[in-house]
């Protein structure tokens, strides 16, 4: 299918962008095509509230949004994965070119690996650009404050714990309507007005692909956050784009290839878009991810102490469709929360946070096999490495184990089929970071 949808629909064209300044948002109108079979009209939406913003009719806002239209233009594109990417509204020199080449790809490498797409890099796609480039200004403006993206889940809880002493000058961000992550914020202290919220509107003409059957799957949405967290930062006025994505995101989820579900969460990409920040974007903006030097498990041992999130949060995808946002209990997202935080609240607490003792569903045996390496496959879900997982299920069995209990019947399938971890992985610590030596001060003293 993908060969015959190539085929057929050889050009993808990002046709123009809009930025509207309208009375209570900011918006953001993209006009994709893919030729001979339909048209694309997604828009973003900031909203103004009381925030003062820079012009967004300037250069280097247009510039920003271009590029922003570039990374919306992926969920679109992977409907035929056409050959061309064609540009009018804007160019691509050699190294965009050769960057971008490598974010689809890489940022689609789920998508290829689930729709058994075999294809080099190089053979992916070819950018063709027709439209003009931009004169930017290249004064560094003086920014300052941070903007810390809340998702809902435990690591953004943790970096707002982290950075409580810069809250005077700090901004939540959101993204869609989500009761969760604003209730996290409101638990960090932050007012409605003090947490951004950006609305991003999927065209209905790529829903009805999907229904007729056309190439669905992951696409890198972190990779998105980051153009459009590094907009909003410019446009506010904010030095630092603090993300909360961990050392563990680097392991790949299939053995031996480089298909790495949470690609645009690595220090990979981290690094490279730093990189292209500093050369094309110029907005002085410095991105970051304040949780890089440690692991999911430390995280985990963080989260376990700030008891004011813990009825709070969720992470569970499956039971983001749900109204309210719930913990579905039967995916590889709960089954990883639920076991990375068992050596510091298992039994009682995590039975309360999740409504019932994962460890006891036999149903989800296939899934804890995979999540402990085990399996074919790391499950695609944002989740620790196995060494984690081993480590997690270990403690919690000794812990079990030196109190005489019962072991639930997971952590008994493990304890009767695997061996116990005795790595010291709590006193991990990653150098390879973008930490500011400020924030790093307070990421240390946290650890101990």
């Amino acid at each position: 299918m993908f060969e015959t949808l190539r085929t057929k629909y050889p050009k993808f064209i990002y046709n123009d962008y809009k930025i509207m300044d309208e009375n209570e948002k900011i918006c953001i109108e993209y006009d994709f095509e893919i030729e001979g079979l339909t048209k694309f009209n997604p828009r973003v939406e900031i909203l103004k509230k009381d925030f003062c913003f820079k012009d967004v009719n300037s250069n280097k806002v247009k510039n920003m949004v271009f590029n922003l239209g570039m990374v919306e233009a992926i969920s679109y594109f992977k409907a035929t994965c056409s050959p061309q990417f064609v540009i009018k509204c804007g160019n691509l020199d050699e190294y965009q070119e050769k960057w971008f080449k490598k974010l689809f790809y890489l940022g689609l490498g789920e998508f290829r690996y689930v729709n058994n797409i075999k294809v080099s890099e190089e053979e992916f796609l070819e950018f063709i650009s027709y439209g003009e480039s931009l004169e930017i200004d290249e004064n560094a403006e003086v920014l300052d404050g941070i903007i810390i993206p809340v998702g809902g889940g435990k690591d953004s809880n943790v970096t707002l714990d982290l950075l409580k002493d810069y809250k005077d000058k700090t901004l939540a961000f959101r993204i869609g309507v989500n009761k969760v992550s604003t209730d996290c914020a409101k638990a960090a202290g932050f007012s409605e007005n003090e947490i951004i919220e950006v609305k991003r509107i999927i065209d209905k003409n790529l829903i009805d692909l999907n229904s007729k059957g056309f190439l669905n799957g992951h696409t890198p949405f972190s990779a998105m956050v980051a153009f459009l967290t590094y907009l909003c930062s410019y446009l506010l006025g904010k030095k630092y784009v603090a993300l909360s994505n961990e050392a563990s995101a680097n392991e790949s989820n299939v053995d031996g290839e480089n298909i790495n579900h949470q690609y645009s969460k690595t220090i990979e990409f981290e690094n490279d878009f730093r990189e292209y920040a500093e050369k094309y974007l110029k907005g002085n903006v410095e991105y970051f991810s304040m949780l890089r030097p440690i692991s999911e498990l430390q995280i985990a041992m963080m989260f376990s102490r700030l008891k004011k999130y813990h009825s709070i949060f969720k992470s569970c995808n499956v039971g983001s469709k749900s109204e309210p946002w719930k913990w579905c209990c039967d995916c590889p997202k709960c089954l990883f929360v639920y076991t990375i935080l068992s050596p510091f609240l298992y039994k009682e607490e995590l039975v309360n946070i999740f409504g019932e003792d994962l460890y006891e569903k036999e149903s989800l045996l296939k899934t804890f096999i995979e999540l402990c390496g085990y399996g074919e496959t790391k499950p695609f879900e944002c989740v620790g490495t196995y060494s984690e997982i081993r480590y997690a299920i270990s403690e919690t069995i000794k812990k079990l184990n030196s109190e005489g209990k019962e072991l639930p019947y997971l952590l008994k399938y493990y304890f009767d089929n695997y061996v116990l971890s005795d790595e010291d992985l709590l006193s991990y610590y990653n150098e390879e970071h973008n930490v500011p030596e400020e924030f790093e001060k307070i990421l240390r003293e946290n650890l101990k």
